[in-house]
């Protein structure tokens, strides 16, 4: 594995790491919930299982009951309300634009990659200013695999003309490192994001587990 001063890339997922989605994913799955007939969700709650998508949200508010084509559809319904409140609440987390001005100072290209499908990443993007920013977007339908198989990520890093090795991806769930290590790049957990109280990020084996954005400048000057 290359030395930590040898990183000239960092990719980034979206949801729980880049941005604090939680506030309207979770307002969104209530509204459903209410359309028919359910028992609302606590916020806290549902935070903890935003990274997990969509589909998990629903398994969540209907605590498992449903049939895989019920789950689907409820899904689909979801994010149709998740659309209309895409940035009501959401914004990024805090250090993440001074984490972002030094990456770009330093001369270190950055992106994102995200299971969150296009017509949703795109917008949200736009819409926190980080389009014309980010070296690359990487959704969840940008390609036939997705997070935790390692193409995504290997996409980036060829879009970005960096070798994979070259690379860190930080992210707040098992998957994003298991993507991370399966594609041969370092690894930092975005430990501020939405962990499950079973969750121990530090036996993940990232390279490093982080509490705020930018404890990741401070890893990569450490260590440079």
């Amino acid at each position: 594995m290359p030395s930590p001063s040898q990183v000239r890339a960092v990719l980034f997922d979206l949801d729980g790491t880049l941005a604090d989605t939680a506030p309207d994913m979770s307002d969104s799955l209530n509204e459903l919930l209410m359309r028919h007939g359910r028992q609302t969700l606590d916020y806290q709650e549902v935070r903890k299982h935003t990274s997990r998508g969509g589909l998990a949200l629903i398994k969540l508010g209907y605590n498992g009951t449903l049939d895989d084509d019920e789950t689907l559809q409820l899904r689909d319904e979801f994010l149709q309300i998740y659309a209309r409140r895409l940035h009501d609440k959401t914004r990024l987390f805090p250090g993440v634009l001074a984490l972002l001005d030094h990456l770009d100072e330093a001369g270190l290209p950055w992106g994102i990659v995200t299971n969150k499908p296009g017509w949703l990443t795109e917008p949200l993007v736009e819409k926190l200013q980080l389009t014309p920013r980010a070296s690359c977007t990487i959704s969840g339908d940008s390609l036939p695999e997705r997070k935790p198989r390692p193409e995504p990520l290997s996409k980036a890093a060829d879009l970005l003309h960096v070798d994979p090795a070259e690379c860190l991806y930080m992210g707040d769930d098992p998957r994003d490192i298991q993507a991370g290590k399966a594609a041969s790049m370092k690894t930092a957990v975005a430990a501020y994001g939405y962990i499950q109280d079973h969750q121990d990020p530090h036996a993940w084996g990232a390279d490093v587990v982080l509490e705020a954005a930018l404890e990741l400048k401070d890893w990569l000057s450490l260590h440079g």
